[in-house]
């Protein structure tokens, strides 16, 4: 017998989000290593609300919509509130029951800018890796580090002149677009000019005959083992962004009694960064640099069958970056200002190291 396309609304519905959600999916896994780090988080979050006034999105449960947002690709929180208003395993995840409305995303917005305050991402990221069953995947003593360019959201029409008769007077009708401009023979640099958009951005060219763009660069170290990210930073661009941060990063790790190791490209192949790394107790893996000067990294590392081993493992954090920028949408940032841009980039690395934690997990079991 044919069944008929017509449906009736039923007057109760009993609808069961955990019996929704089959046993083996992935978000599972996720979802315990999640409210086990939120967990840990419980008196950082009390600390950042008053006693007094209306409840405020649980900061529990906002931190997770924004793991889906970066799980599934969500470009705003207007489609993820969207996507939370009809989409079960969605509801389940973040831990809202079937019934219960929906956030405003203008509200959402607002109230994750609160977690600024008290450097939430950072330590989120900590809590997940500090975990016992993820902190024996991770390697103590073997690490890589590397940046990548975070475009900003602002436009060159932007970058303009500091200083009095920089800023647009508003005097040309371009029907609320920006004004059309010339650059032609216009020498423009940091130093003269700045983003009316985000100050905080500034010009950048990757390599000779490369286009110049408002960025910012985010660093990252990675553990070598099972290649999770360990720490991040996100800082302006400048020629020296890349290995200051990387001496930020590795310092905790390099306080212990046996030499650590740290691979990164020949971009860090600069005499006074390898001294420090020496003076902190670790051991520069770090790419020969042959473009013409003589490198700061000899024969006495590069001898070592682990010099080898680190060149090859750590292009592995490219993979990190790669999912960062597409899956999770921060090729180019939604957001303004260093703080925003930095909280989400941090807050994207730990989404990452829990998009692989499934299957490491899996894989380590006895």
């Amino acid at each position: 017998m044919r069944g008929t396309d017509k449906r009736s609304g039923e007057l109760f519905s009993y609808v069961d989000l955990e019996q929704r959600v089959r046993t083996d999916h992935p978000l599972r896994v996720i979802r315990e290593v999640v409210s086990t780090a939120l967990a840990a988080l419980s008196g950082d979050f009390a600390g950042l609300y008053s006693g007094m006034g209306r409840p405020s999105i649980p900061p529990e449960m906002l931190l997770r919509a924004m793991l889906l947002q970066a799980f599934y690709s969500i470009r705003s929180e207007r489609q993820l509130m969207e996507r939370l208003e009809f989409d079960l395993l969605f509801r389940w995840f973040v831990g809202l029951g079937v019934d219960e409305p929906v956030w405003d995303h203008s509200s959402f917005s607002k109230n994750r800018d609160r977690l600024l305050a008290g450097d939430i991402a950072a330590k989120f990221l900590a809590a997940v890796v500090a975990q016992p069953q993820v902190k024996r995947l991770l390697s103590s003593e073997h690490f890589s580090v590397d940046g990548t360019l975070i475009e900003a959201w602002a436009s060159l029409k932007s970058f303009k002149p500091k200083g009095p008769g920089g800023e647009d007077d508003g005097s040309d009708d371009s029907g609320g677009r920006n004004a059309a401009a010339d650059f032609t023979g216009e020498k423009r640099s940091n130093a003269t000019h700045a983003s009316t958009t985000d100050p905080d951005a500034m010009l950048y060219r990757k390599g000779p005959g490369m286009e110049a763009r408002l960025c910012f660069i985010g660093h990252g170290l990675m553990e070598n083992r099972s290649g999770l990210i360990v720490g991040t930073r996100l800082t302006r661009v400048s020629g020296h962004a890349e290995r200051l941060a990387a001496l930020d990063l590795i310092a905790p790790h390099g306080d212990r009694p046996r030499a650590v190791t740290l691979g990164a490209d020949k971009g860090y192949d600069a005499r006074d960064f390898v001294m420090e790394l020496r003076e902190l107790n670790v051991r520069p893996h770090i790419a020969q640099n042959s473009s013409g000067r003589r490198s700061a990294i000899d024969r006495r590392t590069t001898r070592h069958p682990g010099y080898a081993a680190s060149q090859r493992v750590r292009k592995r954090i490219e993979e990190a970056f790669g999912w960062i920028k597409t899956v999770a949408g921060l090729k180019k940032t939604r957001f303004r200002g260093l703080a925003r841009v930095d909280l989400a980039f941090t807050f994207v690395a730990a989404a990452y190291n829990l998009v692989r934690l499934p299957r490491l997990l899996a894989g380590a079991s006895p």
